[in-house]
């Protein structure tokens, strides 16, 4: 009779066997396929690392989710990162340490300002609004979409207390401006990098300059785990009450099936609660359960070692489709990096310009039925959405140019499954376009 583990090694190799039959390649035919702006990309690695996980049955944050943390840690070179179930919970964990009593006078409080921008997708704002502190919106430059480093400047105040943003669609931010900011204003810095995984500013990674940082593993970023997200950070203190936001908002730091890793799990006090209480059920923070499977990790661990060529092929397909749309530069902005900055790209960002002679809807219409897909920048102008008409705010100067993204940016796909195929598709489409062809 077979033992376990000889069954396990004919199921995962029966699992490389079908996906080669179920998910062969297949040669691109744009009369049929769309060219898609995202999407996920995997081989048989990350079906046998699902497979493996949910033969443990371990259906909780497990093996695969501590060696996760452990390798993107080290991927980012700090020393903490704590997995959680989606981009935007890391942006509510992270924010909401900072709200954390344990910071004392550092601790953000209701009325409290954090610089933002409202070009942005809502999760990254949403948390400053959930913890009743003010968002501070500022503007944002055409082409690159990051804000305008001179209106943060201008935008500091009395009650600023801290600065939440993204690296827009993988574009970081002006850094330099931004952390000499923080540093003379005593700021708090959390970098939202969800759709800037691999970017670099100065040749440091972002995600690694802020106090926090946040990542997002849903399907259309850099990598993915299907939903699922981490916050990472360099302090011992943030990382412990970012875990207890994650947690429940429990004070025990010891994971799933530990006892007593903390030392003190009969021998503490804490709070009104007698002498000894059981630590594992003690609460420091008003916290949620924002955990993550080890079957989502699984996943993530597989695609953690592709990261570096996807970035590379994210990069590559940039380049080649600018070559291959500049000459409508006339008509279209393009999208550029920022000063000092190695963008991972997440999408090809376009804005129509006023004289172009076509609307944006005009133009992604085009697209749309020719089989490439587009997304707009996210919400545009967030302060637009009816679910905002009544925050309370703060606009720092105008968002002339937040709306006129709101009304003429999309952006289209360079993600690694896209390849010289599909480019020379968006190609033609784009020509077939500015020669005046038009949806009939």
């Amino acid at each position: 009779m077979r033992n376990a583990e000889e069954i396990r090694a004919e199921i995962l190799a029966l699992v490389k066997e079908y996906h080669q039959v179920k998910f062969a390649p297949e040669v691109f035919n744009p009369d049929e396929e769309m060219v898609h702006y995202a999407g996920r990309v995997f081989d048989e690695e990350e079906i046998v690392n699902l497979v493996d996980a949910g033969l443990d049955f371990y259906l909780t944050a497990g093996r695969y989710a501590q060696r996760f943390e452990r390798e993107f840690a080290d991927y980012l070179g700090l020393s903490h990162a704590l997995l959680v179930n989606s981009g935007s919970s890391a942006n509510l964990a992270a924010l909401t340490a900072l709200t954390s009593p344990r910071l004392k006078d550092r601790r953000l409080k209701p009325g409290d300002e954090v610089l933002t921008t409202a070009c942005a997708f809502p999760t990254t704002v949403n948390p400053i609004v959930q913890n009743q502190l003010v968002p501070v919106f500022v503007d944002v430059n055409l082409g690159d979409y990051t804000a305008i480093p001179e209106r943060l400047a201008g935008a500091i105040g009395p009650k600023t207390r801290a600065i939440m943003m993204a690296h827009t669609l993988g574009v970081p931010f002006c850094l330099d401006a931004v952390m000499d900011l923080v540093k003379k204003h005593r700021l708090w810095l959390i970098e939202d990098n969800c759709d800037a995984l691999g970017s670099t500013y100065r040749g440091k990674l972002t995600g690694t300059f802020g106090h926090l940082s946040t990542f997002s593993f849903y399907p259309a970023h850099h990598i993915t785990m299907g939903e699922g997200g981490c916050v990472a950070t360099n302090n011992d203190d943030l990382a412990r009450i970012v875990q207890s936001f994650r947690d429940w908002g429990r004070d025990c730091c010891c994971g799933g099936g530990e006892s007593n890793r903390c030392g003190r799990r009969f021998s503490g006090r804490f709070g009104s609660l007698p002498f000894g209480y059981d630590h594992k059920y003690v609460y420091s923070h008003i916290g949620y359960n924002l955990k993550a499977t080890d079957l989502q990790a699984a996943v993530g661990c597989a695609q953690l070692a592709k990261l570096d060529r996807f970035v590379s092929v994210r990069r590559e397909n940039f380049l080649n489709l600018t070559g291959r749309l500049q000459e409508h530069g006339d008509r279209l902005f393009l999208p550029r990096g920022t000063e000092n900055s190695e963008p991972s790209w997440f999408g090809y960002v376009i804005t129509v310009k006023d004289e172009a002679g076509f609307s944006r809807n005009d133009l992604t219409a085009f697209l749309e039925a020719n089989r490439i897909e587009t997304r707009n920048l996210f919400s545009g102008n967030l302060l637009r959405h009816p679910a905002y008409e009544n925050v309370t705010c703060r606009i720092a100067g105008d968002l002339k140019n937040t709306d006129r993204v709101m009304n003429s940016t999309f952006f289209i796909g360079v993600y690694p499954g896209i390849d010289d195929r599909h480019l020379s598709h968006i190609q033609a489409v784009f020509d077939r376009f500015m020669a005046g062809e038009r949806i009939s």
